[in-house]
């Protein structure tokens, strides 16, 4: 790809691996058999996010595991469970919203271990995979449901559920609909299309539906954007697995700055944090190892549902 201002190029660093103990080595699951070729994975890394406290939470979708990673780097185990957990947001100060692949949204008492089915069908149709989410300030989640579309079939979803139970289908065209966040002033929806290798941007009408949308930023390589977040400056910051980029995009669509992984190149998703909100974390998938970088400018506050 060719830029009329090359993006500076930075390496992030390593925080911490998962812990061998931790490890499926030489496990199979169905999951990696229909996502990943087959492949052995010993964990699959996805959905980070802090609580209150500074603790991390991700899930290892494969196997169905959520854990907690303190401030100094240390695992633990909060749940095992019969899903593919994905993305993930606080609800509460204790309970997790999840976008499981195999069972819908779901909610997770870190504490109790409490599980709770929020959304498991839309009008008695069952989801394709659902597997990113964000809040709003007024309560309203947007969800991506991706499942297996791809430029062969252009039909993942984004969805809306308001507080009131409500369920609002905004796009139903997409090949691969994965990360999903707002604006700073939530007037715009950014949606990362993996297999499209871009991501779009949808200008949120005054009803709630979504118009004029457009590609807003276009990658290459093998597979294309995955996790996407936010910055207060309205930067948009994308984690694309296929070349294990960390890409910073200005308002304009423009690459300003880049972090490769010194890990791998399966870096799936991103969350802010840190004493001052402005250290990325990064899970490295396969590898099972989160990355962290330094950026510019604190990320967008996560808003609770309740």
């Amino acid at each position: 790809m060719f830029f009329v201002n090359p993006p500076e190029v930075k390496t992030s660093e390593v925080f911490t691996s998962m812990p061998d103990h931790f490890r499926r080595k030489g496990a199979r699951s169905l999951w990696a058999d229909a996502n990943r070729v087959g492949v052995s994975l010993d964990c699959f890394l996805e959905g980070p996010v802090f609580d209150d406290e500074g603790n991390l939470f991700v899930t290892d979708i494969p196997y169905g595991r959520i854990f907690k990673i303190d401030p100094q780097g240390n695992w633990e185990l909060v749940i095992e469970y019969d899903g593919e957990p994905n993305g993930m947001k606080f609800q509460s100060r204790n309970e997790l919203l999840i976008t499981d692949y195999k069972n819908g949204l779901l909610t997770i008492n870190v504490e109790t271990k409490e599980i709770k089915t929020v959304l498991q069908r839309r009008n008695t149709e069952r989801l394709k995979g659902v597997n990113d989410l964000t809040i709003d300030s007024k309560g309203n989640v947007y969800f991506t449901d991706q499942g297996q579309t791809g430029l062969h079939d252009p039909s993942g979803r984004v969805y809306r559920l308001r507080p009131d139970g409500q369920l609002d289908m905004l796009l139903g065209n997409v090949p691969s609909p994965n990360g999903i966040v707002l604006s700073p002033d939530e007037k715009v929806l950014f949606v990362a299309v993996t297999r499209g290798n871009c991501v779009w941007r949808g200008p949120i009408m005054s009803d709630g539906s979504l118009a004029k949308v457009g590609q807003f930023f276009t990658s290459y390589g093998t597979t294309g954007p995955d996790g996407i977040a936010m910055d207060q400056m309205g930067n948009l910051v994308v984690a694309n697995p296929g070349l294990g980029y960390v890409w910073l995009i200005n308002p304009k669509g423009q690459p300003i700055c880049v972090w490769q992984s010194p890990a791998g190149e399966a870096v799936t998703n991103i969350a802010f944090g840190g004493a001052d909100n402005k250290t990325l974390f990064c899970t490295d998938s396969t590898t099972g190892t989160i990355l962290k970088a330094q950026m510019p400018n604190p990320g967008v506050k996560l808003h609770y549902l309740r």
